[in-house]
């Protein structure tokens, strides 16, 4: 892509942006109170109602209850285009460990029924308090802009249910077409500093459980047995070599195994394993040949080790690759640096990370663009370039993972400002 090109802010949006100034101790108090009660994915009623009555507040046409826990927000401005500004809701199943005294104590039931700690280890209190800020701001200021903002307030975006469970629940008819749909997230970068990617800018990623079935016994007479123990281990550790042997190194991939479970007691030889596992790609034909690799390996090992049966599959998650169209990522990140200057916006790799918000501009058939927000003490992510040891700078999903507050918020609210004025007539 082209450097940006030169874009310059009204007079009437260049004094906006000075309000927001008045703005930071309200927006401070949200995203706090976001922080301390964090809701687990579809559970978010709390976090919507929050955001609803916000947007009801400030003039919004406000629809509750899309796709379960979903919000979409319309504020309509006159003639123009139409922009879709996204924001997730969800926490994650992590027990909090920052030492915060705004820390998350929350606990929940997850998905697959376990009792778990809940914490915003990825942002997505930010990321609400963005958009409400920018809600509030372009109504407070219609003589800026024309057009109409649609604002979503999506659910479930760790498990990639949300964007399918709004579009299922009608959105593409019941509500009107963007130009655009613009999201933003926050990651360890420096604070302060936006970064892009044109094309594709995260991994595709899929998520399956997988069970394994043996012959339970006594443990001291294993020979009586079929261990599903021993054949899960054999299995997590041959899956390895998908990516060390099987992916060239021009490609890449990664495969995780996250959930290994099997037994309850010492001296029982239990007669299942259950695996959950993660596989991540930047291209389609890398990621067939991984899936099938993963599942040749959990099939042979299932085999070899005399399995009664074969291993049960089901499909967990399912993120499509984000890819920015090019001409979009263009004119956005035009308009962010036409208030940060090209020295804040800089250009970064693919991540490993995934989202669902590309489903969005793929079900209205219309370009997307997704970039980030630095959230790290400058001084630190620094020294971790420079050598340090990487455990020193928390990352998404950590328990330790406590983005900086400042300027971390406010740059957030001007980022997602300045690129929907670089949309909105």
């Amino acid at each position: 892509m082209h450097a940006p090109r030169h874009r310059t802010l009204s007079p009437e949006q260049a004094t906006i942006f000075k309000k927001i100034d008045a703005l930071m101790p309200e927006l401070e108090q949200i995203y706090l109170d976001l922080h301390r009660n964090p809701e687990l994915s579809m559970q978010e009623v709390r976090t919507a109602g929050i955001a609803a009555a916000w947007m009801k507040k400030y003039g919004f046409e406000v629809h509750e209850r899309v796709g379960k826990t979903g919000v979409v927000a319309l504020l309509k401005n006159g003639d123009g285009p139409v922009i879709l500004l996204r924001a997730d809701m969800d926490g994650l199943p992590v027990k909090e460990k920052t030492g915060l005294d705004y820390a998350s104590q929350q606990t929940g039931t997850d998905r697959f029924g376990q009792a778990v700690s809940i914490m915003h280890a990825c942002g997505h209190d930010f990321h609400v308090t963005w958009l409400m800020a920018v809600g509030r701001l372009l109504s407070e200021n219609r003589n800026s802009w024309k057009g109409t903002v649609m604002a979503v307030f999506q659910p479930a975006e760790e498990t990639s249910q949300g964007a399918r469970a709004m579009l299922a629940d009608g959105m593409v008819k019941r509500f009107p077409k963007p130009s655009v749909c613009l999201g933003q997230h926050v990651i360890p970068m420096p604070a302060g500093t936006i970064g892009y990617k044109s094309g594709v800018a995260m991994s595709a990623a899929d998520s399956w459980e997988v069970k394994l079935f043996g012959r339970g016994a006594h443990g001291s007479k294993p020979q009586n047995s079929i261990d599903p123990v021993v054949m899960a281990a054999s299995t997590v550790m041959r899956l390895q070599t998908v990516v060390s042997r099987e992916v060239a190194m021009a490609d890449s991939a990664v495969v995780t195994v996250g959930t290994l479970q099997s037994g309850f007691n010492e001296n029982v030889i239990p007669d299942e394993a259950l695996l959950r596992l993660n596989i991540r790609t930047f291209k389609e034909n890398v990621r067939q040949r991984v899936l099938a690799s993963v599942k040749r390996i959990i099939d042979a090992e299932a085999q070899a080790s005399g399995a009664p049966k074969p291993p049960e599959y089901s499909v967990i998650s399912q993120f499509p690759l984000t890819v920015n169209d090019e001409s979009a990522t263009q004119r956005t990140v035009e308009g962010i640096s036409a208030f940060f200057g090209a020295d804040r916006v800089v250009t970064v790799e693919p991540a490993s990370g995934s989202e669902d918000f590309g489903l969005f501009g793929t079900a209205w058939n219309v370009p997307s663009v997704f970039w980030v927000i630095g959230g790290t003490d400058p001084e630190l992510f620094a020294r971790v370039q420079n050598g340090e040891d990487p455990s020193v700078m928390p990352v998404n999903h950590s328990p330790f993972y406590a983005p900086m507050l400042h300027p971390t918020l406010r740059t957030g609210v001007e980022a997602m400002l300045a690129a929907a004025y670089a949309w909105l007539d």
